[in-house]
This record gives C-alpha cells, sequence and structure tokens, in this order.
C-alpha cells in the first residue's frame, strides 16, 4: 500500500475546485475514433496548465461520477522522493480507493517520476483510461518526447496570457473598434498596456496586487531556478548559474565566449562547454529562448551573437538592471511570443553593414514576412533607420511582406507604399 498516494486520492474525492477563468486555450476530452493518445500539456511553471486541468475536469464532472474522473499531482510537497514505484502503484491505488478504474486521469508534473514515458506508454496500450498530463521541461514537448510516446501524444502548449487574456483576468473591457479616434479609450489601453508589458502574463501576477508582483515573479524565479533547473540537472555550481541568469536577463544578444568571459572578471571561471549546457537546461524549463541569425550557413549561425528573448516581461522588470525600464525591449519580447505561437520558423536577420530587422519569419526555406518593432516613432533618425533596414533586408531576401510593428499608430506618417505598420492592438 502506497500511503502517500492513497492519502492523496482520498483529498481528491471531496476537494472542490477553485473558480476557473476561462483561457482562449482548452483541452479536448473527446474520445478520438481509431486513436489512444495521451494530452500532453506543456509550458513555463505557473503559466496555467494545472487551470487548464480543472477547466476541463469541471465540465466532465457535469456528466460524470467524480470515481471516474481522477487528478493528482506528483509536485505535491508530500511526496519527497518520486520513485516509479509511485506510478505501478498508482492505478491499483486508484482501485482500492473509488473501487474501480478510472476513465480520466489527470497528472499534474509527471516529469519529476523516473521512467514516466513508458508508464504512460504502458497504460495507454493496456487500459482505455484517457490520459492528461502536464509538464514544465520541454522534454515533455512534441520535439522532445521520448520515443515510446512519439505518434501517441497530442501536445497542447500553454503561454502566459495574451493581452485580451489579460483583460479578461481583470475584468476590464476596452473597446478596440474606438482606439483610433476616441483619446480616452487610448489612453486607458496604453496605461493597461503599459501594466502589461512592465509586470507580464502569468495568471497569478496578473491577479495579485500592484505592490505584491514583483515580490512574486522572484519567487517563481528561485522556484525556477532550484527546481527546474538546479535539481533536475543536478547542478552543484549554484552561483554560476544564477550568476548566468542575470546576465541573460541584462543581454539582448550573446556569445557563449562573452558570457564565459564576463563570469571570469567575476572571479567564476566556467568552461565554454559548461555554459552551453546550462543555456540548454533553462531553455528546457522554457524561462528562455535563443534567437539566431538568418544565414544559410549553420556555421554562421552558431558563429554569430544569438537575441534572448525571455517567457515572460515580467521578469526582466523585476530582476533586471538593464532593461527594467526599457518598454521598447520590453514590447519586442513580447512580439517575439506573438510571432512564435504562429510561426515555427523565426530568425534576427543582420547584414554586413548593421542593418537589422528583428524578425524574419521562413516557411519551406524562404523569406515570407519580415517585422520591424518600434515602439516609439516620433524620433525620425530611429524611424529612418528602422525602416532603411527593413526594406534592404526585403530586397536581399526576396521578401514583399514588410511590416513595420509599433506601439500605436501615428497621425502622420510618411513611409514607403510596401511596408504595412500594425499598432500593438491590432497584432495582440
Amino acid at each position: 500500500m502506497n500511503s502517500i498516494l492513497r492519502t492523496l486520492l482520498y483529498e481528491w474525492k471531496d476537494r472542490k475546485l477553485p473558480q476557473i477563468i476561462e483561457r482562449d486555450t482548452h483541452l479536448d476530452t473527446s474520445l478520438q475514433q481509431g486513436t489512444h493518445n495521451a494530452t500532453v500539456i506543456t509550458g513555463f511553471r505557473r503559466v496555467g496548465k494545472t487551470y487548464l486541468l480543472y477547466e476541463a475536469i469541471e465540465k466532465l464532472l457535469e456528466n460524470h461520477p467524480r470515481d471516474e474522473v481522477v487528478y493528482i499531482n506528483f509536485e505535491d510537497e508530500r511526496i519527497i522522493s518520486p520513485t516509479t514505484d509511485l506510478l505501478t502503484d498508482l492505478i491499483p491505488e486508484i482501485q482500492a480507493v473509488y473501487g474501480k478504474k478510472p476513465t480520466y486521469l489527470f497528472v499534474d508534473e509527471l516529469q519529476f517520476i523516473p521512467n514516466w514515458s513508458k508508464w504512460v506508454r504502458r497504460i495507454l496500450d493496456t487500459e482505455s483510461i484517457q490520459i492528461l498530463i502536464t509538464g514544465s521541461s520541454s522534454k515533455m514537448s512534441s520535439a522532445e518526447l521520448p520515443t515510446e510516446l512519439r505518434g501517441r501524444a497530442w501536445e497542447v502548449k500553454v503561454s502566459p496570457l495574451t493581452f485580451k487574456e489579460f483583460l479578461r483576468f481583470k475584468n476590464i473591457h476596452v473597446d478596440f473598434e474606438k482606439l483610433a479616434f476616441v483619446k480616452d479609450e487610448m489612453a486607458r489601453f496604453r496605461f493597461l498596456f503599459d501594466e502589461y508589458l512592465t509586470f507580464g502574463a502569468l495568471p497569478a501576477v496578473v491577479l495579485t496586487s500592484s505592490e505584491k508582483k514583483q515580490e512574486l515573479l522572484q519567487s517563481y524565479f528561485q522556484t525556477v531556478v532550484q527546481r527546474d533547473i538546479a535539481e533536475r540537472h543536478k547542478i552543484d555550481n549554484d552561483t554560476a548559474l544564477r550568476t548566468l541568469l542575470k546576465l541573460l536577463l541584462n543581454s539582448s544578444y550573446i556569445t557563449i565566449s562573452k558570457l564565459a568571459n564576463s563570469l571570469k572578471s567575476m572571479s567564476i571561471p566556467v568552461g565554454k562547454s559548461t555554459i552551453d549546457n546550462y543555456l540548454s537546461y533553462i531553455e528546457s524549463s522554457y524561462f528562455m529562448n535563443e534567437l539566431y541569425i538568418h544565414s544559410p550557413a549553420v556555421i554562421n549561425q552558431l558563429q554569430y551573437p544569438r537575441k534572448v528573448y525571455f517567457i515572460d516581461t515580467g521578469f526582466m522588470t523585476a530582476l533586471s538592471t538593464k532593461f527594467s525600464k526599457n518598454m521598447g525591449r520590453l514590447f519586442e519580447n513580447t512580439v517575439f511570443h506573438t510571432l512564435a505561437r504562429e510561426n515555427e520558423t523565426i530568425y534576427y536577420y543582420k547584414d554586413d553593414k548593421g542593418n537589422e530587422v528583428d524578425f524574419a519569419i521562413l516557411s519551406e526555406g524562404k523569406t515570407t514576412a519580415l517585422y520591424q518593432v518600434c515602439f516609439d516613432l516620433t524620433d525620425e533618425e530611429t524611424q529612418s533607420r528602422e525602416v532603411r533596414a527593413l526594406i534592404k533586408a526585403g530586397i536581399t531576401l526576396h521578401c514583399q511582406n514588410l511590416n513595420l510593428l509599433v506601439l500605436e499608430k501615428p497621425d502622420t506618417l510618411k513611409l514607403p507604399q510596401e511596408i504595412k505598420v500594425i499598432s500593438a492592438a491590432e497584432l495582440l
């Protein structure tokens, strides 16, 4: 008998679900005819994966008894040392507590358990149980799933709140159709969008009071560093990891050599291969994305500096000294994630004369769109530089889909006809 599992299962029998604010992402719990796959919900810690499970459970309980819909969280602090035996015992313990096997099984943070993927595959092959699992590691994503689950899992990616979800969580309505001609509505939009960029879009941070937001973000950061990176990857050099993360949070571009030199100058000598490993661990936690330069030669992509973007702008405000008040950089970070939700292949572009475009979208090896991010277009010199780089890149890359992303469209703006101006309200 596994007493911890049995305790958690008895608690679930009488547990009341929390109040749920609807997201634009929903889980499909309907049975897929001809297939028997698991649903894997992936994303950064605290983006709302568990609440998506709760929402699905709430709907199922309208038509199913509680003993057919079972939820368990393997990140419960009472599970001190997660082992494979926990999974082996799970179905038998459910039968012992509920008198039968579940129809639906929801499992939170399953990646903590060794051999979790083999267990999922065995249940899929031998039981008529619909499994939905969450994980805060890219090792659970469709691109990195273990061999035994290839073709046997649907992935649902969960991100921080979009701006429209942010408004829903704050119970505020903005009339986007009036922004262009009602000054008060635009002022209201700018005030709210400033909060969205400054404190980010993690659900609990959005819902908490202004004076507690930074404290909560810093708490999340400590958890990510300790559990999702240091403990999971058995990193002993905690000082090096934390210092590296601070360097990243204060960087627009990185190279492994520069990072190694910076750490060395702080009397933290770390080899380049170790730094490279740390970067992969940080990315696997969904905390950061690296963006490579647009180049047909792989060697150039590896040699040129990479741009870095973080899962949520709130971390840049709470933990960075360089970007905490840089609204342009926060806006660019938000635009990256908006584009990444719709496009798999994104690079930045820079020519040999230093003309740079923030985002180049590729499809089947061809550049299909270019996006230049410019938070404020009031400075004519900045406007001229950004537009010139966009046009030159379009010519070089044979791309006619040129876009300039701005906070709001100026009343008077003379641009070449081939450039489309997109406001934040239109994009988000």
